[in-house]
């Protein structure tokens, strides 16, 4: 039987032949007599099961009940030769309603468990609860599931974190439909993927590398692939930025919720870069289910072509990629588009922007805190690093500053309003300051301190109080307090004459 029978329905199968069976009688039916020995004939003969594909015989009871049947129904004897449904098709004779409850309870909670293992716990279930039914067969069970959609899903690696009960329920209220944007560049997915192999580094240790894939959702384009050692953010803008500089500036871009994609370099990056960022909810991988294909490929052609190779760097690996996907992914049909990944890519409209220089993406994946300043000497820290601020931002107390984690040679004051680049600051050099020369401080042609005109006599009062003095005395009022007796060792009057004064 060849595989496009197999595909079809058993039951079409047997009425096509017991259609061929009889098809001949029909086509030239018998003379009066001649029935019962043209029935006879095809009993003895030897027919191939439409199914099993083996050798078998027709009783002639049989054969006489599909002939009247196919005479009967002119208009359609295929379909009245086909099996009839049973009159419990579709329905659960052997599941009681205490059996669905725990199934539904079962799954809701042990959704990863395989169908024979739903199947042994629900029959030793109702051992310790025979009043609620008998234990239905394997297939029933798994007939009814199925039936439920309660599909077998992949263990969580964190069942128990509050992200995996709201995707768990989101996937259960929403239904799940496939989408297209309708241009090219209007959507990239971004996705790290670990690899089913391990390399040997320098060092003779075995790692597992990771690739990041960067794929066009209309055109199916892989605009980059790379492997890396790691999944961090500088990682992820190198990769990012050449599949810019090789395709364009896209609109927005779908990724997961990993710490590189979440982290402030790069989410800040891709604002700067007008890039809209479209997380997928966490635990929820078939939102990005391009991608997810895309690894299937990766993984069924390049990484099962390269299983044999034991040495392998991974800059062997990145050049075998890059082969593979400019080579043969690029010019294979697409399964669901039926065109190549590239030719739909230049044949389709595009809403891509011209890339910008590498300086401009260096810069623009990094990340802006503000930072108190020292008013001692002028610095700030990052990172535990200090850094000194120009002169001219030394009246500043809060700055905004901007850079990346993982490069601190490019780090720059910014304006916070108006996000513009005022002045790269640099390290703070001490070495260079023990040499002890100091520049001064303000405005060139500001006279120096010491050259500033003395000021006034200190026993001069300021001038507001000066006025307030003035008007009380022109008010003619007496001081409003009584003063307090001299301090005995400041008179020099007869303490015996002061009392007999009193």
């Amino acid at each position: 039987m060849t595989k496009k029978q197999t595909e079809r329905s058993g039951h079409q199968l047997w009425a096509e032949f017991r259609f061929r069976v009889i098809g001949h009688l029909l086509s030239s039916p018998p003379e009066g007599g001649e029935l019962r020995t043209r029935l006879k004939e095809l009993a003895e003969k030897r027919w191939k099961h439409p199914i099993k594909n083996e050798d078998f015989q027709i009783s002639l009871p049989t054969i006489e009940r599909w002939y009247y049947q196919g005479l009967k129904h002119t208009k359609d004897p295929v379909g009245s030769l086909r099996r009839k449904l049973r009159s419990d098709s579709g329905t659960t004779r052997h599941l009681t309603p205490e059996i669905k409850n725990w199934l539904q309870t079962n799954y809701r909670e042990h959704a990863s468990w395989s169908g024979q293992l739903h199947s042994d716990n629900l029959r030793a279930w109702l051992i310790e609860n025979a009043h609620c039914g008998m234990a239905p067969s394997y297939p029933t069970l798994i007939r009814y599931m199925r039936i439920r959609g309660w599909d077998r899903k992949a263990r969580a690696r964190s069942p128990h974190a509050p992200g995996f009960a709201a995707a768990q329920a989101r996937l259960e209220s929403r239904e799940v439909r496939s989408y297209e944007v309708e241009f090219v560049g209007g959507l990239w997915h971004l996705d790290f993927h670990h690899a089913s192999r391990q390399i040997r580094t320098e060092r003779g240790e075995w790692v597992t590398p990771l690739a990041l894939g960067v794929i066009d959702d209309h055109s199916r384009m892989c605009c980059h692939l790379q492997w890396y050692w790691q999944e961090t953010t500088r990682c992820l803008a190198h990769g990012l930025s050449q599949a810019i500089q090789k395709r364009g500036l896209p609109r927005a871009t779908m990724l997961d919720n990993g710490s590189a994609m979440i982290s402030a370099e790069f989410t800040q990056g891709c604002s700067r870069l007008g890039v809209t960022l479209e997380p997928t909810l966490a635990y929820s991988p078939y939102q990005n289910g391009k991608q997810e294909s895309f690894w299937g490929t990766l993984e069924g052609r390049l990484m099962a072509m390269i299983e044999k190779r034991r040495e392998l760097s991974l800059e062997e690996l990145n050049a075998i990629t890059q082969a593979w996907v400019e080579r043969e992914y690029h010019r294979t049909p697409h399964s669901e588009t039926k065109q190549t990944p590239i030719d739909r890519f230049l044949n389709s409209k595009s809403v891509l922007r011209p890339a910008p220089d590498t300086n401009t993406l260096l810069l623009s994946f990094r990340r802006d805190e503000t930072r108190s300043q020292r008013r001692t000497d002028g610095t700030i820290s990052i990172l535990g690093k200090r850094f000194e601020i120009p002169a001219s931002y030394r009246s500043l107390p809060r700055l905004t500053i901007r850079f990346a984690e993982w490069d601190l040679r490019q780090v720059h004051l910014v304006d916070p309003r108006t996000q513009a680049c005022l002045a790269p600051i640099y390290p703070l050099d001490r070495r260079k300051n023990a040499e002890g020369l100091r520049r001064r401080i303000g405005n060139p042609e500001t006279k120096p301190l010491d050259t500033v005109a003395a000021p006034p006599d200190a026993h001069d009062f300021p001038p507001l109080l000066q006025k307030l003095l003035a008007e009380h005395a022109a008010s003619g009022l007496p001081p409003a307090y009584i003063p307090s007796p001299a301090h005995p060792d400041e008179s020099n009057s007869n303490p015996v004459q002061e009392e007999s004064d009193l």
